[in-house]
């Protein structure tokens, strides 16, 4: 025990990569917890044609951000000049300028976007919501570089302190208000004050405006297919919503965005822990240089891989059970989607902490490819899916594409030495077993899901 003690105080590369994930893991799962409080208040205090709405908002708001990123994090946490401050500098003052691009855009597709759903709330709602993104843009490159050596513990910390401080102001003025306003205003507070709080707990030195013609070209060539990658992630992760948006009535937009909300958080508590400690960890012992760092790695999946797994298949066995323990009966279709997309997620999961090799070696470019096949076969499954089946469809045509963009990176993985046939095998045979034993088991509460066919 003392010598586990000694190894996780000490800045081993294994440590720092220990306690990342384990600032990480705890982190987001006490945010979880505060989301879910939070949304239990403010679906008891709003109408789920609110959730609706902010949904349609929170997909346009993510895709210009998506639409607009050049890879910035990526780039600083890979490039050998991470902590150079011309560098720095140099990518913060294009994060700033991208930060009020992204708000003029929100301006100029408002009013077309009201119209093309039929909302013409939206016409206000958006230019409004996307202060948050000129906010956003003079986060401090601190944020990163504490990323790039696995310092995650503050970074959490303030997170999470910024979420308290979010929820109980976001609370407040939906009780005051009683309207999607109080939302959309709650979202531009918290962007303020992680501002604030970034600038006053993190330390280093603070950015300033800088233009270095060798940093731009780093960071472009190495972001342009991050930019390419991430307009493409927009539809991967956002697709579903901007479709069934178009095909549901706002109503059940809403009871969907809460189904995915709860089946969601294995998965992205898995894509954040990956997100912060994989690239430093290829990028320091990639897998192909030695069968050492190959097994260390493999340790590292089976683990991570093995607790989301758990969690997938606790929540596609109880979702329907939770939805009706937590939300009052307007939601009680919520618990089928709950199952169907839980288990949708255990095919993604399989491959979930592969593609993080290629940013780590620069490959940029074969992480774009990855990304062109996966919004192909996702958007592609999903669109044809409704119009055969509806919602079911639709759900099933996302199964299918998971699956299916498992090859893609299975080659992506291959390229860089990341792949484990034997983690594959094992969570493909186990997932596949939980999925279907879910879905039989939930077959009365998807049942109820066969009548969405449209609004």
């Amino acid at each position: 025990m003392n010598g586990i003690a000694r190894l996780l105080r000490s800045n081993d590369l294994v440590a720092r990569v220990v306690r990342g994930a384990g600032w990480t893991a705890s982190g987001f799962a006490v945010a979880q917890v505060l989301r879910l409080a939070s949304n239990l208040v403010l679906t008891r205090l709003l109408f789920p044609e609110a959730f609706g709405l902010m949904a349609l908002v929170s997909v346009f708001i993510a895709g210009l951000a998506m639409f607009s990123d050049v890879g910035l994090g990526p780039s600083i946490l890979q490039n050998k000049r991470g902590d150079d401050e011309d560098f720095l500098n140099t990518a913060w003052t294009i994060q700033v300028v991208r930060g009020v691009c992204m708000w003029l855009g929100t301006c100029i597709l408002a009013l077309p976007l009201a119209r093309f759903y039929g909302e013409p709330a939206l016409a206000q709602l958006l230019p409004v919501a996307g202060l948050a993104l000129v906010i956003s843009g003079f986060n401090p490159t601190r944020l990163i570089t504490a990323n790039r050596h696995l310092l995650l513990g503050r970074i959490t910390a303030i997170e999470l302190l910024n979420q308290v401080i979010a929820l109980v102001i976001m609370v407040a003025l939906t009780w005051y208000m009683r309207s999607v306003w109080a939302l959309v205003i709650g979202g531009v507070i918290a962007a303020g004050t992680f501002l604030i709080f970034a600038h006053l707990l993190l330390p280093g030195k603070t950015n300033r405006l800088r233009w270095e013609r060798e940093s731009v070209h780093e960071l472009v060539h190495f972001g342009k297919w991050i930019f390419f990658s991430t307009a493409l992630g927009f539809l991967v992760l956002q697709g579903d919503k901007l479709i069934l948006g178009k095909y549901l009535s706002i109503e059940r937009l809403g009871i969907y965005n809460i189904g995915y909300f709860l089946a969601s958080f294995p998965l992205l508590l898995g894509g954040a822990v990956i997100a912060r400690i994989l690239i430093p960890l290829y990028r320091e012992r990639p897998p192909q240089a030695s069968p050492e760092n190959f097994t260390r790695l493999r340790w590292m999946r089976f683990t991570l891989t093995a607790g989301v797994l758990a969690m997938l298949a606790v929540m596609a066995f109880s979702g329907a059970v939770l939805v009706d323990l937590l939300y009052d009966p307007r939601y009680a279709a919520a618990g089928g989607i709950v199952v169907i997309i839980a288990c949708i997620q255990i095919v993604q999961l399989v491959g979930l902490t592969y593609d993080q090799s290629a940013l780590a070696a620069g490959d940029s470019r074969s992480y774009f490819a990855v990304f062109v096949v996966r919004a192909a076969l996702q958007i592609g499954g999903l669109m044809i899916g409704f119009e055969q089946a509806g919602l079911i469809g639709a759900l099933a045509g996302q199964a299918l594409a998971a699956f299916a963009t498992h090859f893609a990176i299975v080659w992506l993985a291959r390229r860089h030495g990341a792949w484990d046939p034997l983690h594959d095998a094992v969570f493909a045979g186990i997932g596949l077993a939980f999925a279907a034993s879910a879905l039989w088991v939930n077959q009365d509460a998807i049942a109820t899901l066969w009548s969405w066919r449209g609004s």
